[in-house]
Order: C-alpha cells, then structure tokens, then sequence
C-alpha cells in the first residue's frame, strides 16, 4: 500500500512558501520539513494520478484493487506455475484488468466466455453449446439447435490439478448465461497440442 517513502523530496515544499517573518526562522522549517516527509507521498500520488488507473503503469497493489473496482475475473489469476501462454501472474493481472470493459460488453456470449476464460488460464478453451441461428425463406423451417439448453467448456492444460478444474467451474459459473446450465471438464494437453503450440 501506499506509505511514506524514505529521502523522498517533496514537490512543493512548505518552507518555500512561508510568510517573511518566518523565512530566517531555523525551527519553522525544521517543523515543516517534517510535514513536508508527510505529504510528499501524497503529492506524488496526486501528480501522477493518471497512471495509477492505467493497468500497464498503475503499481502492482493498486492494480490488484483496481481489478476489484471494475469487476475484472482475477479469481486465481496470480497462481505459480508456468501459464501456457507464458506471461507472469502479474502480467495476466494487468490484462485482465484492461480487458474488463470490454469484457462486461460482451458477457454471457460464447466470445466473453471464452476470452475470460484464456485470460485467467492462458489457453482458450473448447467451448460447445446448444444454441444456433438460422434463415429461411418459408416459416415454419426447421428449429436448429438443441431444446434442451446446456453449454461445455472444456479447457486442456499442461498439468491440469483439481484445483484448476474448481477455478474453471466459478469462471463460467459468472460469466456463462445465467439460464444456461452448464459443465467444465479440465483435461491434460497432448503430446500432439504441444508440439503444435510450438
């Protein structure tokens, strides 16, 4: 969290603006030296206000906060391992964190899921659902799709754990439809997907 910052300067200092009669006073710009250690964290915040609410510049606890506050699905996203994707639980968090708005726009469609999905794992998932669209000239056409309505997301990792299959199972459960139902299966990658990855 924010705090004081040993040697770190203010960027208006007080002294400099205090009334001529206390301009030669010694202990008046000691005693506001101290407010002066104080305040400069807060300043430097202040003047650097627009890059705490960009994900790529903002420090690292700020940005953890900031994923909170616009609602970003960062649920295990700081875990050790080697991703698939090879980014650094950091680096995910700040995608994530950028990714939010759009992400919101496009929420319960097979995109958001699947985007929110690689975002928090690294690897898009397999997605299958029973919904479909189609035209005809006639009414009356066939009803494509499923009647019954269900969705699969199915996510193969390197050395996929339980843990990784719980993870999946809340990811989709915010970001799937909310009348879908639904299942996740979390299986290891191939020998055949890894050489592809390559």
């Amino acid at each position: 969290m924010r705090g004081s910052i040993d040697g770190l300067g203010s960027s208006a200092p007080i002294g400099a603006m205090l009334p001529a009669i206390f301009a030669e006073d010694e202990l008046a710009h000691h005693f506001v030296a101290g407010l002066d250690e104080v305040l400069a964290p807060f300043l430097v915040v202040l003047d650097n206000l627009d890059s705490y609410f960009d994900p790529a510049l903002a420090p690292l606890d700020f940005t953890r906060w900031l994923a909170d506050w616009v609602g970003a699905e960062t649920d295990g996203i700081e875990t050790d391992g080697a991703p698939a994707d090879g980014l650094t639980g950091e680096q995910r968090l700040r995608a994530a964190v950028a990714a939010a708005t759009y992400l919101h726009r496009v929420r319960g469609t097979r995109r958001g899921l699947s985007e929110a999905v690689r975002l928090v794992f690294g690897v898009a998932p397999r997605i299958t659902e029973s919904g479909a669209a189609e035209w005809h000239a006639r009414p009356l056409g066939p009803v494509p799709g499923d009647r019954r309505p269900h969705l699969h997301v199915s996510l193969a990792l390197p050395t996929p754990t339980a843990a990784d299959t719980h993870r999946l199972d809340t990811l989709v459960a915010a970001a799937r439809p909310a009348h879908m139902p639904y299942t996740v299966e979390v299986t290891a990658t191939t020998t055949a997907e890894r050489t592809t990855d390559r």
